[in-house]
């Protein structure tokens, strides 16, 4: 089977459906090498990144014309996103198309189900038919221009993902919001790791991801405030960074913390797995219904527990591994880390249910042989 993968954002790209799209490109290169010819293609400029040593074929930025062929040469195409330009080539050349839905571009014009500015989670205005709602709620972010272009465009996304052969979706959560005919669930996968034994001495917590107010941050400095006056002894490291990195700097210089929350900037390779590896808990305090936590995912693999909001695709995914809190809770989030803080057997039982759930639904073999399962029944339904 000839397989075209369209990311529109990859490698060198950083971001959660990049490294999804890497992981998945790999492993089917490898693991589904006997089923599948993959070409990726996407439209992430290469700026020196060794494309001659992934396992697969890839494109970058080809024109119209050359997508175009790339369509034409493909037996099944799959799409990381319902993104326009191919989703309109794949329906006029008639080529099997599965979408796979990382966020929520088909019922919210904003792709995040998060209402602005009041930082609150949509009820569903797009599918209520409350478009006026829907623009003014995009135009406080991004300006009445853009806000407009971004409503037209959700509805030919919707009407060709409901034409598409299949739609995949990452939780279940992202498959009941979003409601599309022919829908299969498929979790990311990560790659099988050791298990990461709890570091010894004072207990780190980290955050891992973008610094961006949907993900909740200063609720866990809040969080951090708390414990420090509890006098539990630990540290957190805030890993990433973002539009919201001098604002959160500034509040944890007002409430006194320096000393305990250290912001690293962007890690990456070796720098990254150190720093993760003198964790105990990462912790991923979002506002907004993430549609499934690819960091928590990454540390239950680890065999270590996560933290998590009660909310959306990151609770579903986490599971019995790990403690979770409502979403905006401050107070409720520091009784989640002091219980870890303060009780070493409650770490080890957590990050072995964290270890288990992983290994049973997040490995990379499964999630490429799901995906295979879905490529193969398009395939057999444009015969």
């Amino acid at each position: 089977m000839k397989l075209l993968m369209y990311s529109h954002a990859f490698a060198p790209a950083v971001g959660g459906v990049e490294t999804h799209a890497m992981h998945l490109a790999r492993g089917l290169a490898l693991l589904g090498r006997e089923k599948v010819q993959l070409t990726v293609v996407t439209k992430t400029r290469g700026n020196g990144y060794d494309d001659s040593a992934l396992p697969f074929r890839i494109v970058r930025r080809p024109g119209i014309v050359q997508l175009g062929k790339l369509i034409r040469w493909a037996d099944v195409i799959h799409l990381a996103g319902p993104v326009l330009t191919p989703q309109i080539l794949c329906s006029f050349l008639r080529k099997p198309t599965v979408v796979e839905h990382h966020g929520y571009q088909v019922v919210c014009p904003n792709g995040s189900l998060l209402k602005e500015p009041e930082k609150t989670v949509c009820p569903g205005h797009y599918m209520r038919g409350e478009y006026r709602t829907c623009l003014k709620c995009d135009a406080s972010a991004v300006g009445w221009g853009a806000s407009l272009k971004a409503l037209l465009l959700t509805g030919p996304r919707r009407r060709l993902s409901k034409r598409a052969t299949a739609n995949i979706c990452i939780t279940q959560h992202v498959a009941e919001r979003i409601q599309l005919p022919r829908t299969s669930i498929v979790y990311y996968g990560v790659p099988a790791q050791e298990i990461s034994r709890d570091p010894e001495g004072i207990i780190q917590f980290a955050y891992l991801g973008r610094f961006v107010s949907e993900k909740g941050l200063p609720h866990l400095i809040e969080a951090a405030k708390i414990l420090d006056e509890d006098g539990i002894n630990f540290r957190l490291l805030m890993i990433g960074d973002g539009p919201e990195r001098n604002e959160l700097e500034q509040q944890v210089q007002r409430l006194g913390l320096s000393a305990r929350i250290e912001f690293t900037g962007f890690l990456g390779g070796k720098e990254l797995e150190e720093a993760v590896g003198r964790v105990s808990a990462v912790v991923m305090p979002s506002i907004c219904e993430e549609t499934a936590g690819l960091s928590a995912i990454e540390q239950m693999m680890r065999g270590r527990p996560v933290v998590v909001s009660d909310i959306g695709g990151l609770a579903e995914v986490t599971g019995d591994g790990g403690l979770k809190f409502p979403p905006g809770d401050a107070v409720a989030l520091a009784k989640c880390l002091a219980r870890l803080a303060e009780d070493s057997g409650l770490r080890a039982e957590l990050g072995a249910r964290a270890r288990k759930r992983a290994l049973t639904l997040f490995s990379m073999q499964r999630t490429v042989e799901d995906h295979l399962k879905v490529y193969e029944n398009a395939f057999g339904r444009s015969k």
